[in-house]
């Protein structure tokens, strides 16, 4: 079936007490809008419109940096969810599918969900998804005869004994996109808000006797985020199904509850993790790797066999081969690093390249930025970069080279040459006992004066 996503993202999200957009609020190192926009692209749409109004031009770049593909609609009055979903009509004029309308705060609902709804539009005009609420408190009821949805009745609007239904509407529904967008333009807001509401055109399909139906989930697939007390909590439920999928997968974590996760990582069977990891965007870790505590990754790749840290911070563009180690204190970034090479100790290794078992020693800093540009290290296979060696880029170390501890490089090492650049030591004996007495009566006069 072909699909279309409507994401509605225009609500300004009162309640955060903020100037950031409500769906922009970060989960798990991603805006909700797009956790939406990620279990919307299981479905493979032909086109994904999203909806914005407040804070539109940072709602429109946080949108297309995750899908340059989306069709962004300003919404610039907010006349209610039925007004939005009108706004992508234009977008998908040309489109012959089912549109799924999703909601930019509502950031867990499933893709097995989503192909459940598309089921049940084989053989229904409209589906809603709905959920049996524990306190239904003031969710929209769904008012049904046998299996058959009548309409969907907003609670300000809810009689006593339709609030006592615990049948609860979650906003996610699917329709064919012309009967869509027909329905909505057949909407009046004759109610207590003053609003054009998405749900009402159940009750308007139900006079043309058409067919609606409800898929059911489970409450927490449904979870809105309104305030920052619900966003902690939302991140604590990630992180608990995070942490659950990730020993399913066959990692191991002996402080689960320690260790953060994306939206995004990947993490391969037989990996150990050990406490207080945090991982960034971005991140795919390969099977039987080790990551130690209290390290950062970011936008990087693990191979096989690799042990980064503990306290290592591996940032954006790092790429680590097999059997790599990435020790205590050592920061990457942009970083090719080859098979069975270690930078084990208190080092930065920016914008370079390094060969297979090549080890750096402690101190090691390729010196990449000039103050304006970013330049690029070059080490071989095979090369000893010796403790405290500044590498001032551009500049390369053939295979098999060596630089002495404490060297500045600012020009080309030939393979198995031996670089040193270093000031000459001077040593001039007696003179430290000299400078003690001269420093200790030095200090000894300022407190008398004192």
């Amino acid at each position: 079936m072909n699909i279309a996503l409507v994401i509605l993202a225009a609500g300004k999200g009162t309640r955060m007490n903020s100037d950031l957009p409500k769906v922009l609020h970060p989960l798990a190192g991603a805006p909700l809008l797009v956790h939406a926009m990620q279990t919307g692209r299981s479905l493979a749409p032909a086109a994904t419109v999203v909806v914005a109004g407040h804070g539109a031009d940072r709602v429109r770049a946080a949108a297309l940096s995750y899908d340059a593909t989306t069709t962004i609609i300003d919404q610039e009055e907010q006349l209610g969810t039925g007004h939005a979903a009108l706004q992508a009509r234009a977008p998908l004029k040309v489109f012959d599918g089912t549109v799924i309308v999703l909601f930019g705060d509502t950031p867990f609902v499933r893709p097995e969900t989503l192909a459940a709804m598309i089921e049940a539009r084989g053989t229904h005009d409209l589906v809603v998804l709905g959920f049996e609420a524990a306190d239904p408190g003031r969710y929209g009821r769904l008012i049904l005869e046998g299996e058959a949805l009548t309409r969907i009745v907003e609670f300000k609007d809810a009689s006593e004994a339709e609030r006592a239904i615990t049948l609860c509407n979650s906003g996610v529904l699917a329709c064919d996109a012309t009967l869509l967008f027909d329905l909505l333009g057949g909407l009046g807001n004759d109610n207590a808000a003053g609003e054009y509401y998405l749900t009402d055109i159940v009750a308007l399909a139900r006079t043309r006797a058409l067919t609606a139906t409800v898929v059911r989930c489970d409450e927490a697939e449904t979870l809105g985020i309104n305030t920052r007390a619900e966003l902690a909590g939302a991140e604590a439920a990630f992180q608990t199904r995070a942490r659950l999928e990730a020993f399913e997968d066959g990692v191991t974590m002996p402080a689960p509850d320690t260790v953060h996760f994306a939206f995004d990582t990947v993490i391969g069977r037989d990996t150990f993790i050990e406490p207080n990891v945090v991982f960034g965007p971005g991140v795919t870790v390969e099977s039987g790797a080790t990551i130690r505590a209290f390290s950062h990754l970011e936008g990087c790749h693990v191979a096989q066999g690799s042990i980064v840290g503990p306290y290592a911070r591996l940032r954006p563009g790092t790429e680590l081969n097999e059997n790599v180690r990435v020790g205590n204190f050592v920061e990457v970034k942009n970083a090719r690093v080859g098979p069975g090479t270690k930078i084990n100790h208190l080092s930065y290794i920016g914008d370079a390249t390094l060969g297979a078992q090549t080890n750096v020693g402690a101190g090691t800093i390729t010196c990449n930025y000039d103050g304006v540009m970013k330049h690029h290290t070059h080490i071989g296979d095979e090369v000893f970069i010796g403790s405290n060696t500044m590498l001032v880029a551009p500049v390369q170390v053939g295979d098999r080279a060596m630089t002495g501890s404490g060297s500045v490089i600012t020009s080309d090492v030939e393979p198995e040459a031996l670089a040193l650049s270093r000031a000459p030591q001077i040593e001039k004996p007696g003179m430290a006992t000299k400078l003690f007495s001269i420093l200790k009566a030095k200090k000894a006069q300022q407190q008398r004066g004192s």
